[in-house]
């Protein structure tokens, strides 16, 4: 008798949804989506190759730059430009990774084998992390050796040892993976691929520009709370000297941005229909 009532508590156990098992199911649709591949491969060429372009055009032409230009010029953030540019495709990652269920009715699917909902995004989120984060720093720190060579040949160049190198280098591969976990959020909130694309794409690189146009007595106290600018200031990105957080203040204002919008995104999962 006890071992007939063992087997039904056996297959039940081995059926019961845990963090884990949804962790694995989400990292196996991601790394399965077509998409993936191509968008993480354009994000690493336009990381790594649009550094190497800023870092060589520089070391060309740095004798024609004035006495100020050569005074405030930063190798490091120079051979990390790239990454200005690689947010916007890891940010359109993130929007896909939610989005891109809602677009097809496969969140239906999820949320009814895990009917807490929650736990989905949370996968979501700690798979996009886990993967961003490591194909980020990779390029991050390939970017700043491969800028720094082509710097040095015009002896430019510094070594990770330098003031602030270090930091910025580890800082950029940071800055894109809290943006892009504002794309996930976005992408859960919204439930729309192309709405999603066009708010992280507004938000990061429409708004800024426009801020710009404000009267100084106004701009001067926004900008720096925007959240491409405060992220920025962790890896140098940011120029204007006079309108920039601290590096790790910026970094928790960027932070901060996506808390808020993952706790809407766990909100809405929680509270509305898929």
């Amino acid at each position: 008798m006890s071992v007939l009532t063992e087997v039904p508590a056996t297959r039940e156990a081995s059926l019961q949804v845990t963090q884990a098992r949804v962790l694995r199911s989400e990292w196996t649709k991601f790394r399965s989506l077509r998409s993936t591949v191509w968008t993480l491969l354009t994000a690493l060429v336009l990381m790594i190759g649009i550094g190497a372009l800023f870092s060589a055009v520089n070391a060309s032409q740095y004798h024609t730059f004035s006495a100020a230009q050569q005074a405030s010029f930063d190798p490091v953030s120079t051979s990390l430009t790239g990454t200005a540019f690689a947010v916007i495709a890891f940010g359109v990652l993130g929007v896909l990774m939610t989005s891109g269920e809602y677009g097809t009715g496969m969140i239906r699917s999820s949320l009814t084998v895990v009917p807490r909902r929650l736990p989905v995004l949370w996968a979501k989120l700690g798979v996009f992390a886990g993967v961003v984060l490591t194909v980020s720093m990779a390029a991050s720190f390939a970017a700043f050796w491969i800028g720094q060579a082509l710097l040095s040949s015009h002896h430019l160049g510094v070594s990770l040892s330098a003031p602030g190198a270090l930091r910025s280098v580890v800082g950029a591969a940071l800055y894109i993976t809290v943006a892009g976990l504002i794309g996930v959020a976005l992408g859960a909130l919204l439930r729309s691929t192309a709405a999603g694309i066009a708010t992280f794409a507004g938000v990061f690189f429409v708004l800024p520009p426009l801020a710009g146009l404000l009267p100084s007595s106004i701009r001067d106290h926004l900008v720096q709370y925007l959240p491409s600018n405060a992220g920025s200031a962790l890896w140098g990105g940011v120029q204007d000297a006079g309108n920039v957080l601290s590096p790790w203040a910026g970094f928790a204002v960027l932070c901060g941005y996506a808390a808020v919008l993952v706790t809407a995104a766990a909100w809405r999962l929680r509270h509305s229909d898929a």
